[in-house]
């Protein structure tokens, strides 16, 4: 059975679907996947590094981690967090043999381990509306250098919560946290922010660590040369 056009398949295959016929030895159906997943992934793996290039590496990374392993996902429901649990342990993995330990895991810790900070619900800007700033490379870059100024531990919540709107319980399962931790760093998170870049800086965050097009692309195409068959091999 061909692969449908790539519309096609975001329209009316869930992943279920797809990782069926990737299962069944069609190793193009990865294709959607991918391209359905890649900014989340992206965004998480650079909320971990702090790298765009090590970021992407991660992904392809995760990707093919994922393939290979992917008759261990019992599914049906949870193969985006499956995938981000992948990536984030690629991610941490990274940073082990650069020296750095990121404990995303507060049951270690038999908590959070955060101090309280003062708490700021609303500060008053005296910036241009936020349409206007989201559209300006440089407040972009603003805005990505003070989600990176945030600690370790915050980061990768905030990212997941604020900027690619995932609710508490689905970022609690891609991080392997409670949703109670989750709660808690992005509040706190979420006041640094509002200390950086005022009260409008929620309308900024969809702004942040943009991936697309050619980086798409490239992570997409670089998998897919390592896990398609040869031309008339249809062995996975």
């Amino acid at each position: 059975m061909p692969l449908p056009a790539l519309s096609e398949a975001r329209a009316t295959n869930p992943d279920t679907a797809l990782i069926a016929r990737v299962r069944a030895g069609e190793p193009l159906a990865f294709e959607p996947i991918m391209r359905r997943h890649n900014r989340r992934l992206y965004r998480l793996a650079r909320s971990i590094t702090g790298s765009d290039a090590e970021a992407e590496d991660v992904v392809q990374e995760t990707y093919l981690r994922a393939y290979e392993k992917l008759d261990d996902f019992i599914g049906p429901e949870g193969f985006a967090a499956w995938l981000a649990r992948i990536a984030t342990n690629e991610a941490l993995g990274r940073l082990r043999k650069r020296g750095r330990v990121i404990l995303l895991d507060d049951r270690r810790r038999g908590g959070d381990g955060e101090n309280r900070e003062r708490g700021i619900e609303t500060m008053e800007t005296h910036q241009p509306g936020p349409e206007r700033l989201a559209a300006n490379g440089e407040l972009r870059r603003l805005l990505e250098h003070a989600i990176d100024s945030l600690p370790d531990e915050f980061r990768a919540v905030f990212v997941l919560r604020a900027v690619e709107g995932m609710s508490v319980v689905e970022t609690a399962d891609s991080l392997d946290i409670r949703p109670e931790t989750v709660k808690t760093r992005f509040h706190r998170a979420r006041q640094r922010l509002q200390e950086t870049l005022g009260a409008q800086f929620d309308a900024l965050m969809p702004a942040a660590y943009e991936f697309g097009g050619s980086h798409c692309d490239r992570v997409v195409a670089s998998v897919l040369a390592r896990i398609a068959p040869p031309a008339g091999d249809g062995r996975r």
